[in-house]
């Protein structure tokens, strides 16, 4: 099983984390593979982990910028309508799924919080990252100098060919700083403008991670939903222990 585990959160021993590949399998119920397929290789991943796959708290992802602290009624079988979350409850892993849209792992090592979040074209274009940082902010008094922040494979400007309807949507929220021109088509830089929101919201530079590498590009490795259409997710995992 290959995972890439975070170069900047590797330093915390009460972490477990990573981001998954294709070898650990597809981890998404809602694209049609069988569930009780889904189901082995998410206990695959939590034995090579060292969790209890029921224990995970994944999200039925919306394609929106809401956060949502963690419950005692959420469970593995029951995943939240959102498409980030944030604990501080031990031994409760956190799961992003993705195929092409970032997923961004995030943990206040004074406060000893963790979030993850899904961040799709329209989850950055409305700023999902300023709302898991108010969270951190509001609902355990996190100092944003605390906040360390993983980043994993995400689909790159190189591959991100956005229609012009995207590229006036972008300039009318003053993110025409990530758009790109090559050949009469326009490209989409998402990292570009989680990194610009991830400063803004005041997360320190040398505390951000990102691990550069294209989703669609690198299919062997990742899942795609630009270059294969209907497939699998990898997942971003993290958890306090």
């Amino acid at each position: 099983m290959q995972i890439i585990h975070s170069k900047l959160l590797k330093q915390f021993k009460n972490l477990t984390q990573g981001f998954t590949t294709k070898q650990n399998g597809n981890l998404a119920f809602h694209v049609g593979e069988n569930k009780e397929a889904v189901i082995q290789n998410h206990k695959a991943l939590a034995k090579e982990l060292g969790y209890h796959y029921e224990t995970l708290i994944h999200m039925e992802q919306i394609h929106s910028n809401k956060c949502r602290v963690v419950k005692i009624s959420d469970d593995f079988f029951h995943p939240p309508r959102c498409d980030a979350l944030i604990t501080d409850k031990k031994y409760t892993p956190l799961m992003v799924m993705v195929a092409d849209c970032s997923p961004i792992l995030f943990y206040d090592a004074q406060q000893e919080i963790i979030a993850v979040a899904h961040a799709g074209r329209a989850g950055t274009f409305s700023n999902i990252i300023h709302n898991v940082v108010k969270n951190f902010q509001d609902n355990y008094h996190s100092l944003t100098e605390d906040i360390f922040v993983s980043i994993g494979a995400s689909i790159g400007e190189c591959c991100y060919e956005v229609g012009e309807e995207i590229v006036t949507e972008a300039e009318a929220l003053s993110l025409s700083y990530s758009i790109s021109k090559r050949e009469n088509s326009y490209y989409l830089n998402i990292s570009k403008i989680l990194h610009t929101q991830l400063l803004n919201a005041g997360i320190q530079e040398q505390n951000i991670e990102f691990i550069n590498e294209c989703s669609c590009c690198n299919q062997k490795s990742y899942y795609s939903y630009r270059g294969e259409g209907k497939t699998g997710r990898f997942a971003g995992v993290l958890m306090l222990k």
